[in-house]
């Protein structure tokens, strides 16, 4: 134990910038494939949930064609068979087009889920009080489902920030790629893997920290807002008056 830990001693010092350096490459993947992922996957969860006659079924196909294949195929067929038809994509851009369309596509059963765990009769009642559909989901429907997503899509941030790894499959120089290289050079593949894991611990730890203070804050919201309300609540309410003092027929903004 005591050489195992002496080889940490005497090379952390060459080991270690390269990897935090290739880190930083594995957080601007994740944060970029996340963005993406959230955005895509609300607009195909919307899709999925609607009754547009054509749109919804390509919805449908996505979702399971994604979710049935593996994230290190997505990457390949977007790297190198792009690049067969004459789209080529360098390795950077490649990884966050691949990745952000697989997580787009578990968020869309993520965000669908919480969508549809509120109860219909409130989103007929903020159409009643002269709400459009887009701020009926706005206003009403996305602050309440969001506790429902909160916490699956955070699970998936991180796993999605760990799947950042298959990038290296095509040369991406993230933190996987950058510690294969090193046990190339060093051959202590225990040593450089070992430190790698544990620099994406560090990375996750705060993501997951971060989903428990937002869980708090959510739970003690629900807890000091008015019996039964809650944002909701308190938003359809001051619709309600203002549209009281809307002229009849008159749109409210």
């Amino acid at each position: 134990m005591g050489d195992f830990l002496q080889v940490f001693a005497d090379n952390i010092r060459d080991w270690l910038p390269p990897l935090l350096r290739a880190a930083e490459v594995t957080l601007e993947l994740a944060v970029l494939s996340i963005a993406v992922g959230l955005a895509l996957g609300l607009l195909v969860a919307l899709l999925k949930i609607s009754h547009l006659p054509l749109l919804r079924p390509m919805a449908v196909v996505y979702v399971e064609a994604i979710r049935g294949t593996p994230a290190l195929t997505q990457i390949y067929i977007v790297y190198f068979g792009l690049a067969g038809v004459g789209l080529v994509l360098d390795n950077v851009t490649a990884a966050v087009a691949a990745l952000g369309m697989n997580t787009a596509a578990y968020m869309a059963e993520i965000y669908r889920a919480g969508i549809e765990s509120v109860h219909r009769g409130q989103r007929e009642a903020a159409l009643s009080i002269g709400m459009t559909p887009l701020q009926t989901l706005r206003f009403v429907v996305l602050p309440q489902a969001w506790r429902v997503v909160l916490p699956p899509a955070a699970n998936l941030g991180v796993a999605i920030l760990k799947d950042t790894s298959l990038a290296s499959a095509i040369a991406t120089p993230e933190l996987m790629s950058r510690a294969y290289d090193l046990v190339g050079q060093s051959w202590r593949p225990m040593h450089i893997y070992l430190l790698a894991a544990a620099i994406y611990m560090v990375m996750c730890l705060p993501l997951i920290r971060l989903v428990r203070y937002l869980e708090r804050g959510a739970r003690r919201e629900e807890a000091t807002a008015p019996s039964g309300g809650g944002l909701r609540r308190r938003i359809v309410e001051a619709w309600t008056a203002g549209a009281r003092h809307k002229e009849p027929g008159a749109v409210i903004e």
